[in-house]
């Protein structure tokens, strides 16, 4: 009863909204003819199913907006995108965009909705359409079960806590730096071409290589920060079991044992004193090493802490807790783990949660064993079990930490070489200096998790993701390349082609990604296997790149959206409201002006339009722009052949432009004219061009030699084998043939490329 046709994944911008959505093609079939206000008992059932849809405000933009819909009467593909919507919600992806709109064909609809990851998506499609169908039919639906199913999906394919927080600081409206995800995992580049750095969870593109080795090495470290009179810990390597009992006896005090590059807390025994306690605590950390060495150093008493350093600055603190249990006389000591721990919600098996559940392993165990107790064992009422001393930091003492204390966390950062690093430090009141208390720092972590300042088991979140954004990209850095998005009915190869060489004079290195193929420089770029967007993308994770066009074909914005998230430059050279494609239910002028016009709104409020002033359809974009608009046309060309009242309408809108400020490109009289609110400038006269370049007229013959040799991306060489030469040497041209050019001149211009620059590169194209 409800088929699915079509799946697109517009992974940029779209003609339905800026971010990523998936688009499905919905054939309702005879449910056309039942909105949801003729089908008896649905709205109950359906809300009874997902109760939570009362929250969708949809078009009335008020609580319960949603629901007055359904009692009104809707149809079915409207109801799957808010049911898909909010089973991605209920999945841990909240909020969303979603739009269904039908298309000429009846009973088919197209549903877009906001796309966290293709595959999760097109299963909560799936499952939106069969949980509407129990709705019809009154059968069953596991709302629990898809949700889960959901959110596992989400677990394994969306970027982790840490990276997406780094993330979402990098797209808030005040940075909007562009994101490109490179890889399945965590692995993010910021920004684009020669302006971009790349995040792999809380490490840079400047986390350095040894700073990370030394950091693993435990050892290494403690004698890099000892040399440089940070107070660490003494201890040493140990090889067996009777080495780790020598070591404690030499330091002659209570010792931690711990794999010299492990991490999470794996392995680490702390405040052992009896010489059983000590070789077992061994053996675990030589497990949890897996190969690497074990460290055996002074135990420092007090509260482990975790200081996150960004760029030499600290900008979030976690303390932990020891976790205990009490007997009741009656439940084992894994009951009571249970009943008293892991029953917090804030505990959890995946990322999200900022505390571990605790099971029963072999540090656990140790710890029981020393107190005389074991896992299976029942407690006596009100008898108190320590079950774990480490590995629960996240309650943020952030504004606590002494000013001694952040100047020491950062100095080790520095030693070691991290520009983001996890201080981790034993003190029995962080808000005193170290040194007074006998405290100590015990290690330097690598890629530290950000998941207990961005979601602490108590206490204030702590902005660490901008904290990262703001020192990757200072205030007044970049984060963009110029980018010249072209797209249009026709012309718009030819004018990327153009506006590609133009700018290559400017001693930038360029890439350009047209239907003819992708370029860096005057370098091919292999990406046979790639689609059009991704082949295009691919210059933007390029670091050479300074300066990028990329044409969009309108199949292209309709099957992938835009490359890009916003550009600096974009083009539309034309629309043809009869080149409509039908196959993609754009069927209208209107339909095709919606997704032409993206190319326009995704303009930076600093950049420009350029528009041909001559095509109706693309002229009414200018108002949609965020930034300046510089029209073209070649409206005031005697000779042009036009239709008198379209070149009548372009040169109006141009006078009105000018006289607003706007500018614009010209063609007057075989000259090429930039044009603005205080005058014009002549940029080229055609007579200045040679004859196959300029327009003259040319025989037959040659004008065949010249289209199949040198000249053959000629604009003006026009056949006429019937005219002598000694006749004047213009010959009409028309709009169509104009428009590359003037479209490359105007973003050019737009680009502020030096006048005599944008001469030659027309003259040697």
């Amino acid at each position: 009863m409800i088929e699915f046709l079509n799946f697109i994944t517009l992974r940029g911008p779209n003609l339905w909204t800026y971010r990523p959505v998936m688009e499905a093609w919905v054939d309702i079939g005879a449910l056309e003819d039942s909105p949801s206000n003729t089908i008896p008992g649905f709205n109950d059932r359906l809300t009874t199913l997902l109760p939570s849809l009362i929250e969708h405000r949809c078009s009335y933009g008020e609580h319960g907006g949603f629901l007055k819909r359904l009692e009104e009467g809707t149809w079915p593909a409207h109801i799957l995108e808010h049911v898909t919507l909010e089973l991605q919600n209920l999945a841990g992806m909240p909020g969303g965009f979603g739009k269904a709109r039908s298309t000429s064909q009846r009973g088919v609809y197209k549903v877009a909705v906001r796309c966290w990851h293709e595959d999760i998506t097109r299963q909560a499609l799936l499952y939106g359409r069969d949980l509407v169908l129990a709705a019809i039919n009154a059968t069953a639906f596991d709302v629990a079960v898809a949700v889960a199913h959901i959110a596992q999906m989400a677990d394994r394919l969306l970027l982790g806590p840490s990276t997406q927080a780094i993330v979402e600081a990098a797209t808030a409206k005040h940075r909007r730096i562009p994101v490109i995800r490179l890889n399945e995992g965590n692995l993010v580049q910021l920004g684009y071409g020669m302006h971009s750095r790349r995040i792999w969870t809380a490490e840079t593109d400047a986390t350095s290589a040894i700073a990370e080795s030394i950091s693993s090495d435990k050892a290494l470290t403690n004698t890099l920060l000892r040399a440089c009179g940070v107070p660490v810990p003494e201890g040493s390597i140990v090889k067996s079991a009777t080495e780790a009992w020598e070591e404690a006896q030499s330091i002659n005090a209570p010792v931690a044992i711990k794999p010299v590059d492990g991490n999470h807390g794996r392995g680490v025994s702390v405040n052992l004193s009896r010489r059983e306690d000590i070789e077992a605590a061994f053996t675990l950390a030589q497990e949890a090493a897996r190969g690497s060495e074990v460290l055996v150093e002074r135990f420092i008493p007090g509260i482990e802490h975790r200081l996150l350093v960004v760029g030499g600055k600290l900008v979030a603190a976690a303390r932990g807790e020891e976790a205990w249990v009490v007997g009741n006389g009656q439940s084992t000591v894994q009951q009571l783990i249970d009943q008293q721990i892991n029953n917090d919600p804030r505990r959890g098996t995946d990322e999200a949660c900022p505390l571990n559940r605790i099971h029963d392993d072999p540090a656990v165990a140790l710890e029981l064993t020393r107190q005389g107790s074991a896992i299976d064992a029942v407690p006596a009422a009100g008898k108190r079990l320590l079950i774990q001393r480490n590995g629960n930091v996240a309650f943020d003492c952030t504004d606590d930490v002494h000013p001694d204390t952040t100047a020491l966390a950062a100095l080790a950062a520095r030693i070691v070489g991290l520009d983001i690093a996890g201080i981790d430090l034993v003190a029995t009141d962080i808000a005193q200096p170290l040194a007074a208390q006998g405290g100590a720092i015990v290690e330097v972590n690598a890629g530290p998790g950000l998941l207990m300042h961005l979601k602490p088991a108590s206490g204030q979140p702590r902005p660490v993701g901008p904290a990262i954004v703001d020192y990757l990209f200072p205030e007044g850095s970049e984060s963009r390349i110029p980018l010249v998005g072209i797209t249009g009915s026709a012309g718009a190869t030819l004018a990327a082609q153009r506006l590609d060489h133009i700018l290559r004079l400017t001693g930038q290195t360029t890439g350009l990604a047209c239907a003819q193929g992708v370029f860096l420089g005057t370098l091919a770029v292999t990406t046979q296997s790639l689609s059009p967007g991704a082949a295009a993308q691919t210059l933007l994770i390029n670091r050479q790149t300074e300066v990028v066009v990329i044409e969009n074909s309108i199949e292209t914005m309709l099957n992938e959206g835009l490359a890009y998230d916003r550009c600096q430059v974009g083009v539309v050279t034309a629309l043809d409201p009869a080149a409509l494609l039908p196959a993609y239910h754009i069927d209208s002028p209107e339909r095709l002006f919606n997704v032409v016009r993206t190319q326009v709104d995704v303009v930076l409020p600093s950049g420009v339009a350029v528009l041909n002033a001559a095509c109706p359809l693309v002229r009414d974009m200018a108002a949609l722009c965020d930034g300046e608009v510089i029209f073209f046309a070649a409206t005031t060309r005697e000779d042009a052949g036009e239709d008198a009242a379209a070149a009548e309408a372009a040169a109006a809108a141009i006078a009105t432009h000018r006289a607003q400020g706007g500018r614009a490109v010209l063609m007057r009289a075989d000259t090429i004219i930039l044009a603005d609110a205080s005058g014009e400038t002549t940029l080229l006269d055609l007579s200045d061009l040679p004859p196959h370049m300029a327009g003259q007229k040319v025989g037959a013959d040659e004008a065949t030699a010249l289209q199949g040799g040198r000249a053959k991306n000629a604009l003006f060489a026009v056949a006429d084998g019937n005219t002598p030469r000694s006749k004047p040497p213009w010959v009409p041209v028309t709009n169509e043939t104009l428009t590359p050019l003037l479209a490359a001149i105007g973003a050019a211009w737009a680009l502020n490329v030096p006048l005599a620059t944008l001469r030659t590169g027309i003259e040697t194209f």
